[in-house]
């Protein structure tokens, strides 16, 4: 008998730990749909905020999916791929990060009853990826482009889709002040890609109407010296002149050791100091600009000098604002101040340094290159202006998108209805089992409108019902209907300039389906220990400690026997 046993193997390490199977896969959709709560009830107009407050006692009031997301610190390792969705939502489109949980945590709901009943998760896999391409099919064959429109036009149809984005916000109160201004910022920019050169400076005080939006730059008054009061605070087309240099007098700090013979010639070496100095400043000078900013330290002899000149000054301004100051003005930072020609100087049609709250702030307005743009944005607690902040990236960045790909879809949940209603009618023309897979692939799609009713304290199963039978009409003309948030009923969201890029919705299907494919084909998780020995030994030979005899390693005091 003992002949026949099999010797068993160890084949991981002890304390290894291993789950795997169905009960694995199905843990990993538990944890995924309970991250989707979480962030639930964030979605649409009238979601709700979400205040999390961290270790170091941070406080963080936001409604962004992806913020949220990012803030909550998940250590399941399945339910960080939605975290990772959320990011890239974010940085791909701007908007929609809410969404694309929302629809991964349901797909992975719709999938869990199958999984339980036995099916194979690749036969769910194939199946939800042949609905994501006929969905993302649908969504450009209804989407409507904004081409071709006049200017004022164009800038009305982005400022709806900007309003749409605000609207579930926590300015949404705003959403058509802060809207027309983002559409500006947008414009201003025209065709130049880097988001960075839209600033947003935060100053508390004041309410949101006190916002504005500089055609320019605008920055926080940076450090400054004697004299700088004595300095003109207001130019009309003034030359600019951008420095990366240090205007301080200094002294050699290098441990320079110079031997004298006679004490009379000290003096020439401290004259010889304040010579360079006066050197640089007299060129500073002769440029012609009127204002002298640098990245580095303007100091207090440097900054006299420039007031006795009518000059303003300011140093120590930070790299982006110098960047968007050169961009803007169409001068270029200069490491010397020997030979100053005009073409590297910028201009603009006002400067002036104006006081915004309790803050004093240096404003370019009117730059002849018009590639940048600057919101000042007003608030009463930080905790709201940094929300407002992140609400204007959203919509920044929806705008941007909008005006590279003209195209836009009904909101409201009305899209998400129409896809849903296309699959189910595609699934009956299947035979087989993948008939049932796309069936709960459109069902999940709903749960967009239904949660927007939720949110709002409307009754979903009778708002769904009604959105049914409108999408059903064989004419089509309920194509566009969505959920109406102000009355509990529905209502043609695309006549109701509820509307958000085609581009949003593409990507967010796209990745809410390979987020639930990828969780779905996961069927072992396998978490390695980190035991001492192992780290021990790990840390002996980075030092070599696998070298020639007699060796003693530092760390951790391991010694080679």
């Amino acid at each position: 008998m003992a002949a026949m046993m099999q010797p068993q193997i160890i084949l991981l390490k002890e304390g290894t730990d291993t789950s795997q199977g169905k009960a694995q896969l199905l843990s990993n959709i538990n944890a995924c749909t309970a991250v989707a709560d979480v962030v639930r009830t964030t979605l649409g107009p009238r979601g709700m905020d979400k205040l999390i407050h961290d270790d170091k006692g941070n406080v963080t009031i936001s409604n962004d999916g992806a913020t949220i997301m990012k803030l909550l610190d998940i250590i399941h390792p399945a339910a960080k791929i939605l975290v990772d969705i959320a990011k890239s939502q974010d940085s791909e489109v701007g908007d929609g990060t809410t969404t694309v949980v929302l629809l991964a945590g349901e797909f992975l709901k719709e999938a869990k009853p199958f999984v339980e009943d036995g099916v194979h998760p690749q036969n769910l896999i194939r199946s939800y990826r042949t609905a994501c391409n006929l969905a993302i099919e649908k969504v450009k064959e209804l989407a409507s482009s904004i081409e071709g429109k006049s200017l004022e036009e164009k800038k009305s149809l982005l400022a709806k889709c900007a309003a749409t984005t605000l609207s579930s916000k926590l300015i949404g109160g705003e959403k058509e002040f802060f809207a027309s201004m983002v559409v500006d910022a947008v414009i201003a920019i025209g065709n130049d890609d880097r988001l960075n050169m839209i600033g947003i400076k935060k100053v508390p005080g004041g309410n949101m109407r006190d916002s504005f939006l500089v055609n320019g730059v605008a920055f926080k008054k940076t450090f400054s010296y004697a004299g700088f009061e004595q300095q003109p605070k207001k130019f009309v087309n003034p030359k600019i002149l951008l420095l990366n240099i240090e205007l301080e007098l200094k002294s050699e700090k290098e441990n320079a050791e110079i031997r004298l013979s006679d004490p009379s010639q000290y003096q020439s070496i401290v004259d010889a100091e304040w010579n360079i100095i006066y050197d640089k400043l007299d060129k500073c000078a002769q440029s012609g600009a009127k204002i002298v900013l640098s990245r580095l330290a303007i100091g207090d002899l440097a900054t006299q000098y420039f007031a006795d000149r009518d000059i303003f000054c300011a140093g120590r301004v930070s790299e982006e604002d110098l960047q968007r100051v050169a961009a803007a003005t169409g001068g270029t930072v200069q490491t010397t101040i020997n030979n100053v020609i005009d073409e590297v100087l910028g201009t603009c049609e006002i400067f002036e340094e104006k006081q915004v709250g309790n803050e004093r702030f240096n404003i370019f307005n009117g730059c002849p290159s018009g590639t940048t743009a600057t919101i000042v944005l007003r608030g009463g607690a930080d905790q709201f202006i940094e929300e407002a902040e992140r609400s204007l990236h959203d919509a920044i960045m929806i705008v941007r998108r909008a005006m590279k790909n003209s195209t836009v879809v009904a909101g409201g949940g009305a899209i998400d209805m129409e896809i849903s209603r296309y699959l189910r009618q595609h699934a009956r023309t299947i035979a087989g089992k993948s008939q049932l897979f796309i069936n709960s692939y459109a069902k999940a799609l709903e749960v967009i409108p239904r949660q927007l009713c939720d949110n709002a304290g409307f009754d979903a199963t009778d708002v769904l019902n009604k959105l049914r039978q409108k999408h059903a009409l064989p004419s089509g003309e309920g194509a566009p209907y969505g959920v109406d948030i102000n009355t509990g009923g529905i209502a043609d969201s695309f006549a109701n300039f509820v509307w958000e890029p085609a581009v949003v919705k593409i990507n967010a299907i796209n990745a809410a389906t390979e987020a639930a494919c990828l969780i779905l084909s996961v069927d072992e998780t396998v978490k390695n220990p980190k035991s001492e020995s192992a780290q021990g030994e790990a840390a002996a030979g980075a030092m070599g400690g696998r070298g020639g005899g007699g060796f003693r390693g530092r760390g951790r005091g391991m010694r080679r026997r």
